[in-house]
């Protein structure tokens, strides 16, 4: 059988510098590639230690219709999209440092009675995005 790996996760944003800030400067994912077309960016971050896995960050209207773009931004806006799920080996200081830079809270770090332990913020265009820390056993 073929394998299937996952190789981009579009995040839409409602704007890419602002969101570079929260996904490069205080997540430290790394720039692979900035790509303008047609007045719109999409930038790739690679997630350090999943070699060919790239977020890609792009603003509701690249590659869309005006009708497709202004309802794509109003539920980001709202936070209505599935957010992200990620995965670190140590949650409190990764915590520390986003909160410390101004981004959103939505819950602080906790223990969950299905596991892992975690914590949420949202982007600066409304995204949620939840980190776990790795469970025992886990570990990358």
């Amino acid at each position: 059988m073929t394998q299937i790996s996952v190789q981009y996760i579009p995040v839409t944003v409602l704007d890419v510098d602002e969101a570079l800030g929260f996904y490069r400067d205080g997540l430290g994912l790394e720039v692979v590639s900035d790509v303008a077309n047609a007045g719109f960016r999409w930038v790739s971050l690679a997630v350090p230690g999943q070699p060919g896995l790239n977020l890609v960050l792009s603003a509701p209207g690249a590659g869309r219709s005006d009708a497709d773009a202004q309802s794509l931004a109003e539920l980001v806006a709202k936070g209505a999209l599935g957010g992200l799920v990620l995965s670190v080996d140590a949650l409190d200081p990764l915590f520390e440092s986003l909160s410390a830079s101004g981004a959103e809270v939505l819950q602080e770090p906790m223990d969950q009675p299905w596991g892992p332990r975690d914590c949420a913020f949202r982007d600066p265009s409304g995204n949620m995005v939840r980190i776990n820390q790795a469970m025992k056993g886990q570990e990358k």
